[in-house]
């Protein structure tokens, strides 16, 4: 009896578990997608592609674990000793992709400040105001969602072409914090006082952080379905009570 309710156990805890994996593909694949969709946002401001490598693994990762999800429920309903273990493996593989994508998450987040930072100047020069301009369409993009303007602060827009070209002493509207702003440099307090390459980079070290933090999340959660697994084939091959259990099923 106590034999039984030990496998009973860890069967359940492992059947769990596999619920959870189900549930973390999703997640995984939603973390993924929306760096994506974050980083294409800020693009402009970084040139080294290989910074969304973990996202594009994070995603491979979510959807790997619905199949292990599968393998895993299967394998442990079954009782199959070929699938538990091929379950395990998997699992450590996963699990040894999740800790690169630590570890390139951190590479990666390092070095966001100096990609921003060579070529935000570049980005900001190219300005031209107009919609059909996508340096100018990621610029107003960001002063609107960030709440800043300029590089440093405002006033660096008297340093770019666009600012030289216009000749109106003014800086782009979506600088403006408040109603019924030109954009005029004579009333500054209607403009935003943050320049907008320390917030460019703390918005994409943030990123780089839910993608390190969603990594090694889950995996703990498989090195305890790992655990989990290999407890289930120890008792399969040691246990007299767990072999009594298979033949009973078998028999009935």
């Amino acid at each position: 009896m106590m034999g039984q309710c030990g496998i009973t156990s860890s069967k359940t805890v492992l059947v769990f578990l596999n619920l959870i994996f189900w549930a973390a593909a999703g997640i995984l694949c939603y973390v993924g997608a929306y760096v994506f969709i974050t980083y294409d946002d800020y693009d402009h401001f970084f040139e080294d592609v290989y910074t969304l490598i973990p996202a594009v693994i994070i995603i491979a990762v979510g959807a790997l674990l619905f199949l292990i999800g599968l393998i895993g429920c299967c394998a442990t309903v079954r009782e199959s000793h070929c699938g538990l273990t091929t379950f395990v493996v998997i699992l450590l593989l996963v699990f040894m992709t999740e800790v690169a994508v630590v570890v390139l998450g951190y590479v990666y987040r390092a070095k966001v400040e100096d990609e921003v930072n060579s070529s935000i100047m570049k980005v900001y020069d190219e300005y031209n105001g107009t919609n059909s301009n996508a340096q100018s369409r990621a610029i107003d993009y960001v002063q609107r969602q960030l709440q800043c303007c300029g590089i440093h602060n405002f006033s660096d827009w008297q340093h770019t072409h666009w600012y030289e070209e216009s000749k109106n002493n003014s800086v782009p509207i979506s600088c403006c914090k408040a109603a019924g702003c030109t954009g005029s440099l004579t009333h500054p307090e209607d403009l935003y006082q943050e320049g907008c390459e320390a917030l460019v980079v703390k918005k994409l070290q943030e990123i780089m952080m839910y993608v390190i933090w969603t990594a090694l999340t889950f995996a703990a959660i498989q090195m305890l379905g790992m655990l989990c697994a290999c407890v289930v084939l120890c008792r399969r091959s040691r246990d007299p009570a767990y072999e009594l259990l298979i033949a009973e099923g078998t028999l009935a």
